[in-house]
């Protein structure tokens, strides 16, 4: 295990970072920062939005061995640190994550709280489906290439309708996982076998959102309402928001909403 090396996508205007608050967003397995495009084209003003690839994804270096969740978190802290300038208000930031992004979200909530000023997490838990499945895609995945999760993964990631009333996005974010490092998305899917961090989420004291799409099967609304209860029984704050028509991609399938929500969240939780 090794912590991997993950590269940055400024996501709204051309500017100088640190005069603005900022927010780091994380993407799902087999996506890339074209996921947050549209939602941080609708921050852009406000903060300064900053999007990960994944190890092997978009512009990020291919993995060349494994990591696990905690490593992908630490790497998140390390990337901040090294795109913002010294002195700048970056030493806290907002982080919203999808599904692998949003485990990572909650890692960051667990083990880097103080760099936190609010925490999004999207179509995400604490587990994501069982270390069986997520080790079986791995082996499938690095033998036959990442191809041949193409019309899985279109089925899983958009609610009802998407692809034909969005074909652009669909087939970009569709095209990000063919173009995706086979070896690298096995390492993520080992990542996820291996993460359940259910019974530390009572010790995340961040201010927590946690979004879900009612079509997501991947991580229901029911998982989204567990995890803000667990993290509430701690003694934190945490509340649940619920999109109907909304699969496994948020920010991509509803970005005015998910704009909407995390800038109020956002403010109520340190600008």
């Amino acid at each position: 295990m090794a912590k991997p090396s993950v590269k940055a996508v400024l996501l709204s205007p051309q500017r100088e970072l640190g005069n603005k608050p900022l927010l780091v967003v994380g993407p799902s397995l087999g996506t890339s920062t074209i996921l947050w495009s549209a939602t941080a084209a609708l921050l852009g003003d406000e903060y300064d939005v900053i999007g990960w690839d994944l190890p092997g994804h978009g512009i990020s270096p291919a993995a060349t061995e494994g990591f696990d969740v905690a490593e992908l978190a630490d790497a998140v802290v390390d990337l901040v640190d090294s795109v913002v300038p010294p002195g700048k208000t970056a030493a806290r930031f907002h982080y919203a994550g999808v599904s692998l992004g949003g485990a990572t979200g909650l890692q960051l909530g667990i083990k880097h709280a103080d760099r936190l000023r609010s925490l999004s997490v999207q179509c995400s838990g604490p587990k994501l489906g069982t270390p069986e499945g997520w080790l079986e895609r791995a082996e499938n995945v690095r033998k036959l290439g990442t191809a041949v999760m193409i019309q899985g993964s279109a089925q899983r990631w958009f609610g009802a309708g998407f692809m034909d009333r969005q074909p652009e996005i669909s087939s970009r974010l569709l095209h990000a996982l063919r173009d995706a490092d086979r070896f690298s998305y096995s390492f993520c899917c080992e990542a996820l076998a291996a993460f359940d961090v259910r019974e530390q989420l009572g010790s995340i004291t961040v201010p927590t959102q946690v979004i879900a799409g009612v079509e997501d099967e991947v991580a229901p609304p029911s998982l989204a309402e567990e995890t803000v209860a667990a993290i509430r029984a701690g003694g934190g704050t945490a509340v649940t928001e619920t999109l109907d028509g909304v699969g496994h991609l948020a920010p991509a399938e509803a970005p005015a909403v998910v704009a909407g929500l995390m800038r109020t969240f956002m403010k109520e939780n340190g600008l």
